[in-house]
């Protein structure tokens, strides 16, 4: 999964979250809710100002749920149990994936 963030920022809008992730904001909204390990900021309004910490999670949560058809209330409990070493797995695979998408272009150029 690729998610297309500028880098550098300290916290992302709800808007850009949502393009990047190509989903509704509204969904971003109910993970909120939903997912403790998100904690967004929020500023006088209540719009949400998402860390590259938050991003990560979001990331490993899409993860879950879209991509391995975990149910949120299976999601939660994975999460809960095994967020180390869930998480650490999910950054191997991103690693390794981001490393075949960088061979792909090299071999594309050759």
């Amino acid at each position: 999964m690729h998610i297309d963030l500028p880098e550098g920022k300290l916290y992302y809008s709800i808007g850009e979250v949502a393009k990047a992730f190509d989903v509704n904001a509204s969904l971003i909204r109910f993970w909120d809710k939903e997912f403790d390990i998100l904690k967004p900021k929020k500023n006088a309004k209540g719009n949400r100002k998402f860390s590259p910490e938050d991003i990560k999670n979001l990331k490993l949560i899409y993860h879950l749920v879209k991509e391995r058809g975990f149910t949120l209330d299976g999601a939660k409990t994975h999460l809960k149990e095994n967020q180390k070493k869930t998480l650490d797995k999910f950054e191997i695979i991103s690693k390794l994936e981001s490393i075949k998408n960088e061979l792909i272009k090299f071999k594309g150029e050759l």
